[in-house]
């Protein structure tokens, strides 16, 4: 299914979904009194959860413009 095709309720369902999950991912890397991973470790946990993290942006990006051009 492409952007065009999705209804607005499941791309924002999709995208709300992938945010949550690197936010309570890093709220819970935060809480941890301590880290006993090296800094290659923490870089590639960072690079893991950008990519959902930037796929949700580009889905809130998709609905934006569809609701613009509604709008239009």
């Amino acid at each position: 299914m492409t952007d065009t095709e999705a209804p607005l309720d499941v791309l924002h369902e999709t995208a709300a979904y992938r945010i949550s999950a690197v936010t309570q991912l890093l709220e819970n890397l935060a809480m941890r009194e301590e880290i006993h991973s090296d800094a290659v470790v923490l870089h590639d946990f960072a690079r893991v959860l950008a990519i959902p993290l930037r796929d949700g942006c580009d889905l809130m990006d998709v609905i934006g413009r569809r609701l613009q051009a509604q709008v239009s």
